[in-house]
């Protein structure tokens, strides 16, 4: 147990409001580049945390994929248990956990689907396996073992060779999450660390407020 009890300093990078840019959005962007320069795996990847709809609390790692200066852009299944969570409650959080470089951001908003012209732009940028896997996985319900879901896999690449582009199913697309606030968070030595929150006021502007660690 002692690697779970040991004490690791996080340095003393700063990040206090006088240097938090006045648009979190913009304020995102830039860590979300930093990341990208620092070579993270994936730094678009995000825990996405919902409600089911019978009260229970359930998180998954998804991926980033559009930021549009208004809402956070991730696409799924709508038939999967967080689309069903998403239908009965759209409220969600947005981890993004870069941990080598002593930083999360967190994110609280509300998750509505996307027009359909967004989840199709999205599906078109998708490469052709990531397609076929979309298409021929029914996400989140039980199967009996990993031969019959290749099977699965097999007919679709079967029924669409040598097609370049397959067709969205209407089961899949974006969700765009609106935030009501949005959490920068900056690892500091013991522990004291920085969290600079953007919250969206009365007056749709937003406030930018130090949290204490």
């Amino acid at each position: 147990m002692e690697s779970l009890t040991r004490h690791t300093d996080y340095g003393n990078e700063p990040f206090d409001e006088t240097s938090a840019l006045a648009n979190p959005f913009d304020q995102f962007a830039l860590w979300l580049s930093q990341a990208e320069a620092e070579d993270i795996y994936e730094p678009n990847a995000m825990v996405l945390s919902t409600i089911d709809p019978d009260g229970q609390a359930s998180s998954r790692t998804v991926l980033l994929k559009d930021l549009d200066g208004s809402h956070f852009v991730f696409v799924t299944n709508y038939s999967s248990r967080k689309g069903h969570a998403l239908e009965a409650n759209p409220s969600v959080s947005l981890l993004f956990p870069w941990y080598s470089l002593k930083r999360q951001v967190i994110v609280y908003g509300s998750a509505t689907p996307a027009p359909s012209e967004v989840s199709d732009a999205l599906w078109n940028r998708r490469p052709l396996g990531a397609q076929l896997a979309s298409a021929a996985s029914k996400q989140s319900q039980v199967i009996a073992s990993r031969a019959e879901l290749d099977a699965q896999m097999a007919a679709l690449e079967k029924e669409f060779e040598g097609v370049e582009n397959i067709p969205r199913p209407e089961n899949w697309g974006a969700f765009e999450v609106t935030p009501h606030a949005i959490e920068f968070w900056q690892g500091r030595s013991m522990r004291f660390h920085d969290r600079i929150r953007y919250r969206k006021g009365q007056d749709g502007n937003w406030l930018i407020e130090r949290l204490q660690p």
